[in-house]
């Protein structure tokens, strides 16, 4: 399976940005509002400057609570771990699990086009058993 058909399947394509230069507290009402853990911090349409996450905004806290005052530019991670839809999703999952990552940004010709959660690749490797089980199965009882 591949990284196009993981977002063909998901239920928006859209992909939430957020300026550098926004505060932390816009940052929680954008990531609230649109009930995701990551946002792409880009300050040109189809461009990645950075990613931020819940998990950014927890750490931070935790040192500085007035961080809600800050800049995502202070707490963002500007080196962003990507893919490409023609990906397999398998070589996703490695990612994602050597660089400790729960978000990846989709390019095409270097332009953001998606982006994919743990969630997302968690749910499509879940379809993919379910199908195996039911075609094992119907061949189980043709025989």
């Amino acid at each position: 399976m591949r990284i196009s058909d993981v977002l063909r399947g998901k239920a928006t394509g859209e992909v939430v940005t957020i300026s550098p230069q926004a505060s932390v507290r816009e940052l929680v009402a954008l990531l609230a509002e649109h009930n995701v853990g990551a946002l792409i911090v880009s300050t040109d349409p189809g461009v990645v400057a950075g990613i931020v996450s819940e998990r950014d905004v927890v750490r931070h806290l935790h040192a500085n609570p007035s961080v809600l005052d800050a800049r995502v530019l202070d707490i963002m991670t500007p080196t962003v771990h990507t893919c490409t839809g023609s990906d397999a999703v398998e070589e996703l999952m490695q990612l994602m699990t050597e660089h400790r990552v729960r978000h990846v940004p989709v390019l095409t010709d270097g332009r953001l086009t998606g982006i994919i959660s743990i969630g997302d690749v968690v749910k499509s490797r879940i379809g993919e058993l379910e199908f195996e089980r039911d075609q094992l199965d119907h061949y189980l009882h043709q025989n």
